[in-house]
């Protein structure tokens, strides 16, 4: 592998994921230091448990949290894949600081920003509780879905067309480390017959 080989990443988040938000740190560790072609697109947590048995407190986790992957669809719709990674990472700037649930108000104040720092109409804002931009989610997300299967979370990221649920890393890898866990992450991805590499969480996520 040379390190001006272009390679066609794919990522799919919904933003309010804290080990979606350490994935793409990590990729933009990656992107920094080797030439790939990184696109972001938009899924939901929210449409991925509709249809699922979980516990009553995550579902209602999940809808109160609903509102940040519906303003980024609307960023996406009107400004495109680039302002999209940039809103993010204002909006991940703003909430991920340390491991907590984000209250409603301060995943609104942190749309806000958002909006803000990447110079966009605050008005976008309004999207959060509106199902005006559903449709371009739901296709969005199904798209992360079908590269994958239904029995998956966010992120899922797509490495030359070899997409998988993850990796759920922790912190995010800097430096040399983050090509190793690339190239790690690659070389599953590109075996037809990989499936599932985990193991239990013991702490919280460091964003770091």
């Amino acid at each position: 592998m040379t390190n001006d080989e272009s390679i066609a990443v794919d990522f799919h988040f919904d933003p309010v994921c804290p080990y979606a938000w350490i994935a793409s740190r990590w990729l933009l560790e990656v992107d920094a230091q080797r030439t790939i072609q990184l696109h972001f697109h938009v899924m939901s947590l929210k449409f991925l448990n509709q249809d699922r048995v979980v516990d009553p407190w995550y579902s209602a986790n999940v809808e109160r949290t609903a509102g940040p992957s519906r303003v980024a669809s609307a960023v996406a719709v009107h400004f495109g894949e680039k302002v999209l990674g940039d809103f993010y990472t204002a909006f991940g700037d703003a909430i991920f600081d340390y491991w907590r649930y984000p209250d409603p108000a301060e995943l609104e104040a942190a749309v806000e920003s958002a909006l803000r720092h990447t110079g966009l109409p605050k008005s976008l804002a309004s999207a959060a509780n509106s199902s005006e931009y559903d449709g371009f989610l739901s296709r969005s997300h199904d798209a992360a879905v079908a590269s994958v299967g239904r029995e998956v979370g966010t992120p899922v990221i797509s490495i030359e067309g070899a997409a998988f649920f993850g990796p759920v890393l922790n912190s995010i890898p800097r430096g040399v480390d983050a090509l190793r866990v690339f190239d790690g992450a690659r070389l599953l991805a590109g075996f037809p017959n990989f499936f599932e590499l985990k193991r239990t969480r013991v702490s919280p996520p460091v964003f770091e």
